[in-house]
């Protein structure tokens, strides 16, 4: 009997991403189809397990540690494993380890995006609502690889089908950052992680899940038992936070902007079921009102708020929640793609300017993330989404956001994690994810926008890219 990869459909989707150049027909390696600016991502993994890594030891850098908004001068990081293991002094020294002489490069954390969709980014929307979700996961796994090789070595998954490929990219499988999934966005009927198409609706009882639902990209759920329902789904599949969505969307056919969703018991058990696993609930909203109204129910992280006025901000920064904000200013990086989006964008981008301005005025915990859906052209500019921020920031609390800042909203997780030490710091005990790169933080943040910059990549202690000549 032959194997299901033999199978006519299966062989049909690998011919299709063959085709397409998204894999090596000899190996089904993601191949190297990108930018000009980005390398191929690395073909194999490090066999050699943590523990016996030869330590590396970074020398002759200028450090951004993710904490302080300086760059220190003078100190050397040793790597043992898959973590850091010490900040030294410049005449202190360490056996057998590999010396890496940065040359005066910057030596920084991994940046992190917190509000980032894995498998949805990189491919339209009528797309990913129609393929096969074979060749949704094998154009996702292509894209991982890229983003790592931007620089970014985590990234909160902000809802969508990622648990399988980060199982993947933890595993040594494929190449990526890591992932802190979500899982599929739970929204009402008729908010916006309703895909349905008109002829869908409505869906009788014991009817079957949308295309949407069946690819694990979002869940309708209806009333406080479905809710809790579909949040302890995501925690059984290993959602490290849950997505609930509050309010209105740009992408989203149907549902007004200035539209309420979920009543305040639906977020309340939503909150509760996430609450009694460790962790947090994220909301997509927009509006006072819903901001309001998902702070009261016990939220976490309001993602997007472009809309909130200053009654709504003194509450965030009374409330401890975080903020998490996304460029959007209707430019050349929009993820809008019709009319009725278009129109939607317009009064989001007049609201940003504004919004960060009241997170900086009241000094609201403020993640940072691009939030790019369903926009592959917008990929490469990834990271330009963060330099152009500097018209509110100064550069170094810009990079501080996007690293330490960013590790510390992550530790909300808490136990659901799958990473063991912090991350988007260069501190004793965190993660070994480092960028050593050429550029000046103390004036701006363009040197990230172009991935030659970026001489090593490290993660979890090995060196995905490392461009540095040789002495």
């Amino acid at each position: 009997m032959p194997c299901a990869c033999c199978s006519p459909a299966v062989q049909a989707i690998l011919q299709r991403v063959m085709n397409a150049g998204i894999a090596s027909p000899e190996t089904g390696v993601p191949l190297a189809e990108v930018s000009p600016h980005i390398e191929k991502p690395p073909v194999g993994h490090d066999t050699l397990t943590a523990s016996v890594r030869q330590p590396v030891l970074f020398s002759n850098v200028r450090l951004f540690d993710g904490i302080k908004l300086e760059v220190q001068t003078g100190l050397k990081v040793l790597i043992e494993g898959d973590r850091v293991s010490a900040i030294l002094g410049a005449g202190e020294k360490v056996a057998d380890a590999q010396v890496i002489d940065g040359r005066g490069a910057l030596l920084m954390p991994g940046l992190i995006d917190a509000h980032w969709h894995s498998t949805l980014c990189a491919i339209p929307q009528m797309v990913a609502m129609t393929a096969d979700p074979g060749y949704i996961h094998l154009v996702a796994a292509r894209e991982a690889g890229r983003t790592l090789l931007r620089g970014f070595t985590t990234i909160r998954d902000a809802g969508g089908p990622s648990f399988a490929l980060k199982r993947a990219i933890d595993e040594g499988i494929t190449s990526g950052p890591r992932i802190f999934p979500s899982g599929a966005m739970i929204s009402q009927t008729s908010g916006h992680g309703d895909f349905r198409l008109r002829g869908e609706i409505p869906r009788p009882p014991g009817g079957s899940l949308s295309h949407a639902e069946a690819l694990g990209a979002a869940m309708i759920a209806d009333g406080e038992t479905e809710v809790l329902r579909r949040v302890r789904e995501q925690l059984m599949l290993g959602a490290t936070q849950i997505k609930l969505m509050a309010g209105g969307g740009v992408t989203s056919a149907y549902d007004p902007l200035d539209s309420l969703q979920y009543t305040d018991k639906e977020l309340r058990a939503g909150v509760a079921a996430a609450s009694d696993w460790g962790t947090y609930v994220m909301v997509h909203v927009y509006t006072p009102d819903g901001i309001q109204r998902a702070v009261r129910a016990g939220v976490r992280s309001i993602e997007h708020g472009q809309l909130a006025d200053e009654e709504t901000a003194r509450i965030m920064a009374d409330e401890g929640v975080w903020w998490s904000l996304q460029p959007f200013f209707g430019d050349e990086d929009a993820n809008a793609h019709d009319a009725a989006g278009h129109a939607k964008q317009r009064l989001v981008a007049e609201g940003t300017a504004r919004a960060y301005e009241l997170a900086k005025h009241y000094k609201i915990k403020t993640a940072w993330g691009t939030d790019i859906l369903f926009s592959p052209a917008n990929l490469p500019n990834h990271a330009r989404q963060l330099a152009k921020l500097t018209r509110f920031y100064d550069p170094l609390e810009l990079l501080r956001m996007a690293t330490g800042s960013n590790g510390e909203l992550l530790k909300m997780s808490g136990a659901r994690s799958t990473y063991g030490g912090d991350l988007g710091v260069i501190t004793p005990g965190a993660m070994a994810d480092l960028l050593l790169v050429d550029g000046d933080p103390t004036k701006d943040l363009d040197f990230l926008t172009d991935a030659d910059n970026l001489h090593v990549i490290m993660k979890g202690g090995v060196r995905v890219k490392d461009t540095l000549p040789a002495l």
